[in-house]
């Protein structure tokens, strides 16, 4: 008999399905041929740093006793669970797996390297002998795949560097987040989520405000002319641009422009097939359903995920926009089915859509032959099968969209020209389907040789600064960091090189939840579809920046990288664990001289009135707090204030040179000093007029 452990009850539901009859007992299905039964995701987490010490206190809360925690052995335990449906689980796969007449077990977790490691897990605490190992991978849940999936099972050892890949993962996640959370929290007196992923995330969004807080907008001049030719309005703008202060240059400019003739020189147009879009990853229909409806991440995963365990669509958590070869013929079915419903599809093959050296390890996301009527589907299912579906048949239309393209050119004088781009739709095509994401303006009806009467004045504009992240603007940047942001090109090959690397921060699978997180612990929020720090993420990256600890995209993808070569087995597990801890031991060692100190610090005696002077959250302040408002803020004007400075500020009445930047970015040095009602207040003598 064959034990089938699925990661969820959903999955064993519908691994039921494509079985067929079978009995329903408490905790599993059964018949003659197979057993099965379920986790609850992950029935098992690794060990706390108490459990590795045997004096430990588990009751006294955290301390920089015992840190950093290296263990030699990674433990896992079952998870805590107050309803204990956790531990009564686990023993209903502990007996079933260790029947007399089960002769081998499957692996059903989810087809990623979480869902790997989460029932590998479980087999492993709870198999008392030796049987064989398979796996069951399902790109999706439909029953018809179940089946063919059940005949056609690899031996669990062929996915070893998956599962490898997963338990790096969740070492390093741990180390870090274990250690450098405790770190964080026990120096700074508040709880500071540290984590490998979460940090970068949060930092890319505080440095994009920082960048848009600190952005002084530049006045220039354009040259600009609208007139009406034609019954239409033609614009022509300069390339010839004018300081704020350069508006009379800006004027004698356009009078000599307006004395020249604007002469239509060429003229090209040619009709064009536009290619539908491609079909989506998880990121790219996030950012489609962000950007349109305002969906947020957490919310188009979930249900998506719950279109996927309907059977509806494919494996959600894909990091790619093409179908495998092998599934052509899939393809060709689900494109049938389609035909029968009225839709106007047909078979196309090409790698555009067919691409094997741009799947990881799922293939695009994709509808199923299994296709919801509208009952089936709530309002928000709904909007989200529809986009999958909308694309599915935009990519596989038996129309094509046809536009004609025009470019005309427009000579002033010989001096310069201006070139116009527009276009008009000859046959929507899949548009009708799936819409265009870029649409060219119309261009007034200009001829050859038409003179085009010119009227050009100085237009005051001024300096954009960048704009915030967007749902879709920062999971792009989180698939590729590395990308110049103004990159036009249409080919994705450095994209899917960057994702294959490891470059990408966090992934398709993960991502999500992350960002979620962030949300959740206040570090960062989301309003309609666009991001915004909060101040516990500002407080999270600038005590962060205090610490030494640098968690940035490039010590991030360091340890994706080795992630990616533990898959490739050009690594192990313990070399990439080792990267962890030889950074993570950087951190406690700079610590060690730490000049900011920790939470609760004595530092020394008050200049006002002689009690301690104590580190809190925001500032070095009295300890007499009730009768003494004396307090120096831990941050001035983004610059650290060290014990140091502290100490020589209640000694001495004043701390050596220190440089600040100010709040219109300009960098000054000053010392600070005590006034007479013992306020700190900036101390110039040692500097020039022009730097206060």
């Amino acid at each position: 008999m064959i034990a089938i452990i699925a990661e969820k009850p959903g999955l064993a539901r519908n691994i039921v399905a494509g079985i067929g009859k079978m009995d329903k007992k408490n905790g599993f299905f059964i018949n003659d041929e197979y057993i099965v039964t379920w986790a609850f995701g992950h029935l098992f987490s690794l060990c706390d740093v108490e459990d590795y010490s045997e004096n430990a206190d588990k009751n006294k809360g955290w301390t920089m006793e015992g840190l950093p925690c290296f263990p030699e052995k990674f433990n896992f335990k079952l998870k805590d669970d107050a309803s204990g449906g956790v531990a009564r689980q686990f023993n209903i796969i502990r007996q079933i797996l260790n029947r007399d007449d089960v002769d081998c077990v499957v692996n059903a977790g989810d087809a990623d390297r979480e869902g790997e490691i989460i029932v590998r897990l479980c087999v492993i605490a709870a198999l008392d002998k030796d049987l064989p190992f398979k796996r069951l991978w399902l790109p999706d849940q439909t029953p018809q795949t179940v089946a063919d999936a059940l005949k056609n099972m690899k031996d669990e050892r062929e996915y070893d560097a998956l599962s490898d890949e997963g338990f790096a993962r969740t070492y390093i996640d741990w180390l870090y987040g274990v250690n450098l959370t405790r770190f964080a929290s026990l120096k700074t007196g508040s709880l500071l989520r540290v984590g490998r992923v979460i940090v970068p995330i949060v930092k890319a969004i505080y440095d994009r405000d920082r960048e848009i807080e600190n952005f002084k907008p530049q006045i220039y001049y354009a040259l600009v002319s609208r007139t009406t030719f034609k019954g239409e309005e033609t614009e022509l703008c300069s390339k010839y641009q004018f300081p704020e202060n350069d508006k009379r240059k800006a004027e004698i400019c356009c009078q000599r422009m307006n004395l020249l003739e604007a002469v239509v020189t060429d003229k090209k147009s040619k009709k064009e097939k536009v290619p539908a879009g491609k079909l989506y990853s998880l990121s790219k229909l996030q950012n489609h359903l962000g950007k349109k409806y305002k969906m947020p991440m957490e919310k188009s995963l979930a249900l998506t995920q719950a279109l996927y365990e309907k059977g509806f669509v494919s494996y959600p958590r894909t990091n790619s926009e093409y179908l495998a070869v092998s599934e052509k013929e899939k393809i060709r079915k689900n494109i049938a089915d389609l035909k029968r419903l009225g839709y106007p599809v047909i078979f196309k093959d090409g790698r555009n859509i067919f691409d094997d050296s741009k799947i990881e390890s799922h293939s695009a996301l994709t509808i199923t032959y299994k296709i919801p009527d509208k009952n089936q589907l709530s309002p928000d299912e709904k909007i989200v099968y529809s986009a999958i579906l909308r694309r599915f048949v935009a990519v596989f239309c038996i129309e094509d969209c046809v536009m004609e393209k025009t470019e005309i050119t427009i000579s002033l004088g010989g001096k310069e020209d201006y070139l116009l781009k527009g276009s008009s739709m000859i046959s929507p095509g899949w548009t009708k389907f799936d819409g265009l994401e870029k649409k060219d303006k119309l261009l007034p009806p200009l001829n050859v040789g038409d003179k085009i009467p010119v009227d050009f004045h100085p237009e005051q504009k001024q300096t954009s600064p960048p704009k915030h992240y967007t749902i879709e603007t920062l999971n792009n940047y989180l698939k590729n960091p590395f990308k110049d942001e103004k990159s036009q090109s249409e080919s994705d090959d450095e994209d899917y090189k960057a994702i294959f690397k490891g470059l990408e921060l966090g992934t398709e699978a993960t991502r999500t939840g992350i960002i979620e997180n962030a949300r959740k612990n206040g570090y960062i929020s989301l309003k309609k579809d666009v991001y915004h720090i909060e101040n516990t993420g500002k407080f999270l990256i600038e005590q962060l920046s205090d610490m030494n600890i640098s968690m940035d995209k490039y010590k991030t993808s360091e340890l994706g990288q080795a992630l990616k070569k533990v898959y490739r087995g050009e690594i192990s597990i313990s070399d990439s664990v080792d990267i962890a801890k030889k950074e993570i031991s950087r951190v406690f060692d700079l610590a060690s001289c730490s000049s900011t100190g920790f939470f609760g610090d004595e530092i020394c005696d008050c200049p006002k009135c002689g009690s301690k002077i104590v580190r809190n959250k925001y500032a070095y302040a009295c300890k007499n707090a009730e009768n003494c408002d004396f307090k120096v803020n831990l941050r001035i004007l983004n610059r650290s204030i060290t014990k140091n400075d502290v100490a020589a500020l209640a000694e001495k009445g004043k701390t050596s040179t220190l440089e600040f930047i100010s709040k219109t970015g300009k960098a000054f040095k000053a010392k600070l000093s005590l006034d007479e009602q013992k306020k700190v207040v900036f101390d110039f003598d040692q500097t020039k007029p022009d730097q206060k």
